[in-house]
């Protein structure tokens, strides 16, 4: 005998437009947006699109419960992102851990300041390099990344030359510099000591700068002029 067949329910609206606005699952940014409450950090949300510029890298350093240089590239309408705790190398004997983060609006190659304590990613972050990426291969992005591998060219004000990214198991990839004219024995840089590309203001001195209110800048102006 047939089990008796049972009346789908309709979806259950959000009340009082609780979680409208969230994103859904299968969304690039669904990931990123859950992670994080809007009302509490200067992050952003994400609804640019791709500049006509060609596709952007960014790297930042982030002071977080644990130091680390975020890696960014800019494909399908989002940066996708990776976290290497020892930073990228311009020496190709250097095999960089990179571990897969989610995806994250084109927006945050801007970002730089503090996330609040207790928030997702608390912590200072400074824009330690930025500029264009240029793929190779015949594969698309997409597929030589489900493939694990990505080989590119990174035109920086830091990080220039070939590079690659080869995952060599689950949730965990190498970054690696190309022995090209551009690879040198510099390594990377203690990011304690690290200058923004923007501001040339180390992690010390952007949170200090963060934690200034608006008069003391203010003030800080006019003694300036």
């Amino acid at each position: 005998m047939n089990a008796p067949r049972q009346r789908e329910r309709p979806a259950r609206r959000p009340r009082d437009g609780r979680h409208a606005d969230r994103p859904a699952p299968e969304e690039p940014l669904a990931e990123y947006r859950a992670r994080r409450d809007f009302s509490r950090t200067a992050e952003p949300k994400g609804a640019g699109s791709p500049g006509d510029s060609g596709p952007l890298f960014v790297v930042q350093i982030h002071d977080a419960s644990s130091m680390h240089f975020d890696f960014r590239l800019e494909s399908e309408g989002v940066l996708k992102s990776w976290a290497v705790p020892k930073g990228p190398s311009t020496d190709p004997r250097d095999k960089r851990l990179a571990v897969p983060t989610e995806d994250h609006p084109l927006e945050y190659r801007h970002f730089e300041g503090v996330i609040a304590r207790g928030e997702y990613g608390g912590g200072t972050v400074i824009i330690w390099d930025e500029g264009h990426w240029h793929h190779e291969g015949k594969r698309s992005v997409t597929e030589a990344l489900d493939h694990g591998h990505l080989s590119f060219r990174l035109d920086g004000r830091k990080l220039r030359g070939g590079y690659a990214l080869t995952r060599f198991r689950a949730n965990a990839w190498l970054l690696v510099k190309r022995d090209d004219r551009h690879a040198s024995a510099h390594g990377t840089p203690d990011p304690h000591r690290a200058r923004s590309a923007r501001t040339d203001r180390t992690l010390r001195q952007t949170a200090t700068e963060a934690e200034r209110s608006p008069e003391d800048i203010a003030q800080s102006i006019d003694e300036q002029n």
